[in-house]
């Protein structure tokens, strides 16, 4: 498909990935949202779309796995508040002095361990352990191949594990 018929579909197309948003969300801002990611993901892979494919159902499907992967991240943050208000609860008053301190000792060494991430390990670390994205969504996002995404955020696990463990036996 060449850019100008693309563009020639692309507002009904538009409304249409916008519906499947406003469908699946009950906000027009994570419908947006979605509706944006799914026209830019056609956008970046319109040269590899055949002319006489159904256009429209390959666009409901991408604003649908959008849908779905905005859904994750939100679910993602959801539990790391979560966790952080679990976290904040048990250092109140109610918790000891030891509890306290073994819970400032633990974030003191995970904060440590991640510092030695170079900033690109950093990134993809943090994009599949703490936003939940799948090795693909780091690869269309960050444009590193997949197999690269992989090894470089093992990598990054590997490195984070090892001085945790180094720590602790301090």
């Amino acid at each position: 498909m060449t850019r100008s018929e693309f563009e020639h579909i692309a507002m009904p197309l538009r409304q249409r990935v916008l519906k499947v948003g406003l469908d699946f969300f009950d906000n027009r801002e994570d419908a947006e949202d979605a509706a944006q990611d799914a026209m830019a993901l056609l956008w970046r892979y319109l040269e590899h779309i055949d002319a006489g494919r159904n256009v429209e159902a390959l666009a409901v499907r991408m604003a649908k796995n959008c849908c779905i992967n905005i859904y994750r991240r939100q679910q993602r943050k959801a539990e790391i508040i979560d966790i952080n208000q679990h976290a904040l609860r048990h250092q109140s008053d109610s918790a000891s002095p030891q509890e306290q301190l073994e819970a400032d000792d633990t974030r003191r060494m995970l904060t440590a361990s991640l510092d030695l991430l170079n900033p690109r390990e950093r990134q993809l670390f943090e994009m599949r352990r703490v936003e939940g994205l799948s090795t693909e969504d780091i690869a269309r996002q960050t444009g590193i191949p997949k197999p690269s995404v992989t090894a470089m955020v093992s990598a990054a696990r590997k490195k984070v594990l090892t001085e945790l463990k180094r720590r602790m036996k301090q």
